[in-house]
């Protein structure tokens, strides 16, 4: 009997050897053998305590900067929804935001609480789950600087409040979330007051830059590489002469050399190929490892 026919009962939906394609930004990427969509926190601990401890669990948010292998996901894919879309203003500084509600949600609702300092979501892909697990940020501004504690469920379905040093943050990455036993749920913001209006405008110029600088229409996963220390990665991509060059369905924008698109075609193979390829050629020519900033998941085809 398969792990699959021994699950424990759930209110949210089960989907078995889903897609995960239409998941992702990419567009790209093979079935996961369960999918799971929990209705709220109470489903996903239940479910998480219940399952066979021996059967992987991945943790997928809206799919913003994840690159699923065209041979799909192992064991069960969780992605969080309405239950865990909420956003409440605490106070006249806090903001509270569920795991799926998008970033630049959280940045236009604490706008009109009149919260200053979460601006610099509005420019970054992605929900909250996946800022908190990535230490997201852009313009000068990471999660570490506003996170007062985030709210998790562990792989064995214990829930957990942990503070912004319990997180550990560091560039691009939680310490914490990369032990790879946590599904993040919500969080808890602190900002500063501010007149929504000025707020608004901030905003607006985040947007206007980010508009004119990236390729946010198209078929991307955000920044493909961490930038190394000293360096900038669309530098050394475009200095190593790839910027629009094509790689199967795939290629680095021409717009910004640090973005991997999918021009209409590609597969997950030839994303993450091209992007292997990248790092070899830019550690030849320059000596620089660049590091995935990207998430790939899941079994080549």
């Amino acid at each position: 009997m398969s792990w699959r026919d021994r699950l424990p009962p759930v209110r949210g939906t089960l989907l078995r050897d889903e897609p995960l394609a239409p998941f992702t930004w990419f567009r790209v990427g093979g079935p996961a053998e369960l999918v799971f969509l929990p209705e709220d926190e109470d489903d996903l601990a239940g479910f998480l305590a219940g399952l066979d401890p021996g059967v992987p669990v991945t943790p997928l948010g809206v799919g913003s900067n994840t690159l699923v292998r065209d041979g799909g996901v192992e064991g069960v894919v969780i992605r969080l929804g309405r239950g865990f879309a909420k956003v409440e203003p605490r106070g006249e500084t806090q903001i509270f935001a569920g795991a799926a509600v998008p970033d630049a949600i959280v940045a236009r609702e604490a706008a009109r609480a009149g919260i200053a300092g979460l601006e610099f979501y509005r420019g970054v892909p992605g929900a909250i789950g996946g800022a908190c697990i990535m230490n997201a940020g852009c313009y000068g501004a990471e999660t570490k600087d506003v996170l007062v504690e985030a709210y998790a469920v562990t792989r064995a379905g214990e829930r957990l409040t942990l503070s912004n040093v319990e997180m550990a943050f560091s560039y691009r990455k939680s310490a914490r979330a990369a032990q790879g036993d946590l599904i993040v749920t919500g969080a808890l913001f602190q900002g500063t007051p501010d007149e929504p209006a000025a707020i608004e405008a901030r905003m607006g110029e985040i947007t206007a830059k980010r508009e004119q600088s990236q390729p946010i229409r198209e078929k991307t996963g955000g920044s493909t590489f961490k930038n190394p220390l000293g360096r900038s990665s669309w530098k050394l991509i475009d200095d190593a002469g790839w910027r629009g060059k094509p790689f199967g369905g795939a290629m680095f924008s021409p717009l910004h050399t640090n973005f991997l698109i999918n021009t209409g075609e590609a597969s997950a193979a030839d994303l993450e190929g091209l992007g292997e390829a990248v790092r070899a050629d830019v550690k030849a020519k320059f000596g620089v490892e660049l590091e995935w900033e990207i998430k790939r998941i899941g079994r080549p085809a």
